[in-house]
This record gives structure tokens, sequence and C-alpha cells, in this order.
């Protein structure tokens, strides 16, 4: 076991795909086991527990939330988001920092990841903070922030992943990450206060009723979406699954059909078209991302499935489980040493390989502990989320590195500052459980979940 592991290690130190040093490590095992006789098991195990792996009808849902993100920063859909945000907190001391917050929040509700917000309405969002005089460190950093409220409310790719593995129910981790979400929002809306008041940032626009309700009418049916996704998963009209699908094609449906028939109109009253109506090159294009995107992820679910089934079967997970609780024997020493565990691997290992890899190991021992599995969940999500905004593989620096066009230094400097208020907000949902149960305990009671 220590050489599969110790073959993890290598493969993704020199840089082999994490997918593919998943599955060769646990290749690598089971063929010297047979040649030493250690292990029975046959080598062709490893592609069957690859595509059960993946053989999940939640796993449905990854794809078409992809996609719908997709859709939604290609037709110009997230401009019409960032306007309303604009003409909703812009009047406020540090306007386009609020903005900045206000906007991933809401398409928080429609992408599920934190790459698609840092390259989607992250690239409005840097762009105009630049144009109004702000320093490109703010603009960065308060960016990457933000953009990892995306994972935290509802729809989250990496709660599906997790949901998938521990088995749990998708809807309570949906609902569950909702107020947590609005939380780090907050406590980043204050410290953009912070930074408003020591450096004298004023405001960006002034509040107009009109320019609020005009705004709110050309962004309604975008903001429909986080509403109907949540709101139907709670009332059980649709699984996740059915809501990531019904997601797409409400996006496909507003960035083709209406937003040519507002065109229509307005030509018809003389005025200019301004809606961008998705062609079909762009159509071609967002499918193509969609695939490559969807391979990559469920090549890692496959890849880390064999991996965690060599964990399990060789009882690892086990006895790694009776040595954590050896010197965590109470929930709180635990959640102290998963957290600052959870946070170093953040830092080297992508985000779904680390939840399908480490699920199956901690959370029988967090359960054991007494710890409900979506508050473990949201704890794990949110620690590989601040992981994103550290190297060496944080995919967000490396994003936002290409749209601010600046030097991966010069990303991971402008993000540091802004790891205090996240970690903050980790602090406070890992001891005070309460912010992640309330809400999905609460609907439960009335039948809901």
């Amino acid at each position: 076991m220590g050489m599969m592991i110790a073959a993890l290690l290598v493969m993704i130190v020199i840089g082999v795909p994490i997918a593919v040093a998943l599955a060769g490590s646990s290749l690598l095992f089971l063929l010297v086991g047979s040649w030493t006789g250690e292990v029975t098991t046959p080598v062709i195990t490893v592609i069957h527990r690859m595509v059960n792996g993946v053989d999940s009808f939640p796993l449905l849902a990854v794809p078409f939330f992809i996609m719908a993100g997709n859709l939604m920063n290609s037709s110009g859909i997230t401009k019409q988001i960032y306007d309303f945000a604009v003409a909703a907190v812009g009047w406020l001391k540090g306007g386009l920092g609020h903005v900045n917050v206000a906007g991933s929040v809401i398409f928080a509700g429609m992408s599920g990841t934190a790459v698609a917000d840092a390259g989607g309405i992250g690239t409005i969002e840097i762009k105009a903070m630049r144009d109004h005089g702000y320093g490109t460190k703010l603009a960065v950093g308060l960016t990457a922030a933000s953009s990892t409220i995306g994972p935290i409310i509802p729809p989250s790719l990496p709660l599906v992943i997790y949901g998938v593995v521990a088995n749990a129910s998708i809807n309570a981790l949906f609902v569950a990450g909702i107020i947590p979400g609005l939380i780090m929002a907050v406590v980043l809306s204050g410290t953009v206060v912070i930074y408003a008041h020591r450096y004298g940032i004023g405001r960006d626009a002034s509040f107009k009723l009109s320019r609020l309700g005009w705004s709110f009418v050309n962004a309604f049916l975008p903001l429909l979406t986080p509403a109907i996704i949540i709101g139907g998963m709670s009332f059980g009209l649709f699984t996740p699954t059915e809501a990531a699908v019904f997601a797409c094609a409400y996006a496909l449906l507003l960035s083709v059909v209406i937003h040519r028939v507002f065109n229509v109109v307005l030509m018809a009253r003389g005025q200019r078209p301004r809606y961008s109506v998705l062609s079909m090159r762009q159509f071609i294009r967002v499918t193509m991302d969609t695939i490559e995107t969807t391979a990559v992820v469920l090549f890692i679910v496959a890849g880390a499935s064999i991996f965690g089934w060599v964990l399990t079967t060789t009882r690892t997970t086990d006895a790694l489980g009776e040595w954590i609780i050896t010197y965590a024997a109470n929930p709180v020493t635990f959640l102290i040493l998963i957290n600052i565990f959870l946070l170093i691997v953040g830092c080297f290992m992508e985000t779904i390989a680390a939840i399908t890899i480490l699920t199956p190991v901690l959370l029988p021992v967090a359960v054991q502990l007494g710890i409900d599995p979506v508050h473990f969940g949201i704890i794990m999500v949110l620690n590989l989320m601040i992981g994103l905004l550290t190297p060496p593989v944080g995919m967000v620096l490396y994003v936002l590195k290409r749209v601010a066009n600046i030097s991966l230094e010069e990303c991971m400097r402008a993000c540091a500052p802004w790891l205090v208020p996240l970690l903050l907000v980790l602090v406070l949902i890992t001891f005070v459980p309460e912010t992640v149960l309330w809400l999905p305990r609460f609907l439960k009671e009335l039948g809901y979940l």
C-alpha cells in the first residue's frame, strides 16, 4: 500500500495528470501484488471499478451545469447580471467592489464552479474596476475571493460530486450551502468597506430608482434561474440532475430565442439591438468546451474510484480512521486537524480529485464522532475552494492571471490578503454547525426535503 501512495505522489510531482496518476498507481499496486501473490484481485478490475465509478445518475448533472455556465458566459447573460449589480449596490462606498461580490452571488446560482465565475463575470468585473481607477491588485484579489462563492451557493458541481461519493442528499447539500454562501458575501463586502475607508475609495454610481428598475427588468429572466433551481428541488419538482438539465435548457432559451425576440422588438421601435444572440459557431464552441471539461472531471472521478476502492478493500481507510481517532478523540480537535489538512491538500490537489479520494477516508471518522455528513461536506468544499487561490495548483490563479494579463506572482500577492476573510468564514461554519444545518433542517420539518 505504501508503494501505491508513493507512486501516486511521484506521478503528481513529475506532472502526470491526476486522473492518470490515480488509476496508474492503483494498477501498479494490483500488478505487483499479483506477481508477489499478495493480491488475488484480477487486473481487469481497474476497468470495471472505473466504469462503475462514473455509472451514477446524479453525475449526469455535471455536464449540464458546466454547459449552463458556458452558455451564460457566451451569450451576454453575465453582462445583464453585472449591470443589475451595479444599479443595486454600485452607489455604496467602494461601489464596484460590492458589485463584484453581488455579481458572483447571483452568478453562483447558475454556474456552480469557481473557475466559470472567475473566467466569466470576473472578466467584466476586473475590466470595470480597472477603468474606474481601482488597482489591479484589489480587482484581482476580490474577484478571486468572490469566485469561491460559486461552489457554495447552489447549484454546485463539487457538492454534486461529494453527494455521490458520500451517498448524501444532494438536495440537502444544496440548501445547506445557501447561508454559508451569503455569509461569505457579507464578510467580503465588509472587507470592501474596510478597503474603501482605508484608501478613500468613493462611490461608482449614483442611486437611481429608474436605473435599478430597468436593470432588474433587463436581468429578470436570468435572475429567475437560481430561484427556479433551488425552489424546484426544495419543493420536490425535480431532482438535482433534472435541475441541471433545466438550467441548460433555460440558458439556451434565453440566449437563442428570448434575446432574438427582444432584438426584434427593439428594431421594430427603431432602436439598435443590444442583446447577444448565441450563434451556431458559439454553440459549437460551448459544446466542445463542455465536453472537454466534463471528460476531465469524469476521468478524475473514475481514477479516484479505483484508488478509493483499493484503499477500502485493503482496509487502509479503517486503519487510517483508527489512527486519526487516536489523535482526535473529540469533534473539535478532529475538525481543527481536518481543516488544516484540507487547506494543505487544496494547495496541491484538484478539487474533484480531493473530494473523491478523501471523502471515503474522512467521512466515516467524522460520522463516528457525531459530525453531520452535510456539515462535513460544506466544510470540505470551502476548504478546497480556498485552495483554488493558493499555488501551485490553484486554478483560479491561472484563470485570473490570463484574464488580468499579469504574472502568476502578482496574482498570488493580490489574492493573499483575501484569504483572511475566507478563513474567518471557514472557522465560523466549522464551529457553528447551525450556519449550515439550520435551513435544511427547517425545510425538512416542513416536508420540503
